[in-house]
């Protein structure tokens, strides 16, 4: 959309919490029934969308007879957004005393990863509550349809100046697929940079899933950094739960959103086509297994196409923990823990493994990291005037209590949290030599370099400590000095579901807060290696094209050429040198975004310029 056409965000767009949901593509509902299964009992869809044979089992995820109610978001042909209520009502007894259905629907892509189809929550919900009671009474069913249907002539007057209808959508996709090398390099609405901020005073809808960003901080602590590596290369995550579905949905766009490249970096990484994010499947089961074995860097398949951004990988949630043993479709396996363990006394943490053996664990960098981030988070409010009305969602243990919530109040009070603090959580889940603890171990040569610096420093407060603090905390400064009427933030305000009404005197909410502080991180350590990759081949250097996308040279040629990354490097990228796995993390990097190889140099220890480690 050229700027002169850009509205403003204050004038045109109405506050969050009263903002008419998108049109949907087709509405149905789904009934478990126990002879025949899966059923479709109803359906409605715009010509031209086959529903059958796939959404009936999206809708209904495994394992939802546990709970009373649930939401469950999808995608569906990666054209559309999938989004069900379920709810598990009284039935005879014949029917085994419960009536298992889903009433769902299907929006277009167009607006973002869910096409904001979390704004139909609350009437798909109030629908399926009504056909609870009475199945064969579809009346509601009939009157959502008429309302919220797309309609062709009617939608493309409404919609915006550069949102197409479906029809155009699956034209324009069907065409890309054949020629995979045609798509430039665009956003289509996807929350990229680090600066592409909300205005002032802007609420996110209470159904967003962005609101859940506290109880996924909550749940993964420390480890949401080996996450968010994961899913910087790229990698193919499995969340493996139970129901309640919902929460892990919500993580799958939370991981996706934190981990997309900003579009600063795109003109600084050489590999085409870029994978500006990772492409979120949110639920998915055993159907989805073709699907799944797709989507990988080393796959002979085309990468996948999905809201116009061309994607390495996915992320996707299941409770069908049949998936969990087939390691061939996922890179990395996350097993998060079940609802109920947040009750127990000692913190469960997830189980995060890479190519089914392998335990990742946070970093010490990644500890003190975290520690840092939860202290500098206290400034910054939630942008929903309250908390989302999903009772199962799972809480934080650090979130305000609803009367002790006023505009003064942090969102995340944390009154005397500190690296010994996490290390003691982590600890006291388990044993002490339990395989699991989400912390890596402090190597000798970091013990020895700790100790070296404790006895030069006297015993005295360590400066590189304090200095490693400013630098995280840099990466949360100022968020909110871009203009609030400027196209990038209204792009980011659009993509995401933001209106007026509510905030903090910042101007930025939590939920931004965070989305920033990851995004500043990516510019970080991709801008440090590509300029450490740019000195090293010299000025001048050129791009040429080569098998498997094209690969930045210098005026030599040399592209094939080792490049060497100093243990300075890996701490302005804010990087763990004395841990292997950050190490190996730049090296895969490297490799991914501009196909070189890297030799990782880590810490070392030296005494009167003698290396001792």
């Amino acid at each position: 959309m050229p700027p002169s056409k850009r509205h403003s965000l204050h004038l045109d767009l109405p506050n969050a919490l009263t903002e008419d949901p998108p049109r949907i593509a087709a509405l149905f509902l789904t009934i478990f029934d126990a002879k025949a299964g899966y059923t479709i009992a109803w359906k409605r869809s715009i010509p031209g969308l086959d529903i059958t044979d796939s959404v009936e089992f999206k809708s209904l995820p495994s394992g939802l007879h546990n709970v009373k109610e649930d939401t469950v978001y999808f995608i569906h042909e990666d054209e559309f957004a999938g989004i069900s209520s379920f709810v598990n009502g009284e039935a005879e007894e014949s029917d085994r005393n419960a009536l298992m259905l889903a009433v769902g629907a299907l929006v277009p892509l167009s607006a973002g990863r869910l096409g904001k189809s979390w704004r139909h929550a609350d009437g798909l919900r109030a629908v399926a509550r009504d056909l609870a009671k009475d199945p064969s009474e579809t009346d509601p069913l009939e009157h959502y349809w008429q309302e919220h249907q797309y309609r062709e002539v009617e939608d493309t007057i409404r919609a915006p100046s550069g949102e197409e209808s479906p029809s155009i959508q699956r034209e324009k996709r069907r065409h890309l697929k054949s020629s995979p090398n045609s798509q430039p390099r665009t956003r289509n609405r996807a929350v990229s940079s680090a600066s592409a901020l909300a205005p002032p005073g802007q609420t996110l809808s209470i159904h967003h899933p962005a609101l859940s960003i506290t109880a996924f901080l909550d749940t993964f602590g420390p480890l949401i950094f080996p996450l968010y590596k994961a899913a910087l290369l790229r990698q193919r995550i499995l969340l493996v739960g139970q129901a309640p579905v919902e929460s892990a949905c919500n993580f799958v766009y939370n991981i996706s959103v934190i981990s997309a490249l900003p579009s600063s970096l795109h003109d600084l990484l050489s590999l085409s086509p870029l994978p500006t994010r990772l492409r979120p499947l949110f639920s998915v089961g055993i159907h989805d297994i073709p699907a799944l074995s797709t989507g990988s860097r080393t796959s002979q398949h085309t990468p996948s196409l999905s809201s116009g951004c061309q994607t390495y990988g996915w992320i996707a949630c299941t409770t069908d923990n049949i998936l969990s043993a087939k390691g061939n479709l996922y890179d990395t396996l996350i097993t998060l823990p079940p609802s109920h363990s947040t009750q127990a006394q000692s913190k469960v943490w997830p189980k995060i493994q890479r190519n089914k053996a392998v335990n990742m664990k946070a970093t010490q960098r990644d500890a003190r990291r975290y520690t840092g981030l939860r202290k500098d988070l206290q400034r910054y409010r939630s942008a929903s005037p309250r908390p989302p009305s999903s009772s199962h969602l799972q809480p934080s243990r650090y979130t305000d209590s609803e009367e002790g919530d006023n505009d003064t109040t942090p969102f995340l009070p944390l009154p005397s949290l500190d690296q010994a603090t996490i290390e003691r959580e982590a600890i006291s889940s388990s044993s002490p030599d339990d395989e699991y603890s989400i912390l890596q171990p402090q190597s000798w040569s970091a013990l020895a370099y700790n100790s070296f610096m404790w006895w030069a420093s006297a015993g005295e407060k360590r400066t590189d400590l304090e200095e490693e603090s400013e630098y995280d905390s840099a990466l949360l400064a100022n968020l909110g000095s871009v203009d609030a009427h400027s196209p990038i933030r209204q792009r980011w305000s659009s993509s995401m579901g933001l209106d007026s009404g509510g905030g903090e005197e910042s101007g930025v909410s939590f939920e931004v807060a965070v989305f920033g502080y990851f995004h500043r991180l990516t510019v970080l350590i991709l801008r440090t290696l590509s300029d450490v990759i740019d000195a090293q081949d010299g000025s001048g250097g050129s791009v040429d094209g080569s098998e498997g996308g094209e690969r930045r040279t210098g005026e030599e040629g040399e592209a094939d050429e080792t490049i060497e990354i100093t243990s300075d490097d890996m701490m302005k990228m804010g990087l763990d040198v004395w841990s292997e796995s950050d190490r190996g993390f730049v090296e895969e990097l490297v490799e991914f975004y501009w196909g070189r190889k890297a030799s990782v140099k880590g810490g070392t220890v030296e005494c009167c310029g003698v290396r001792v480690l």
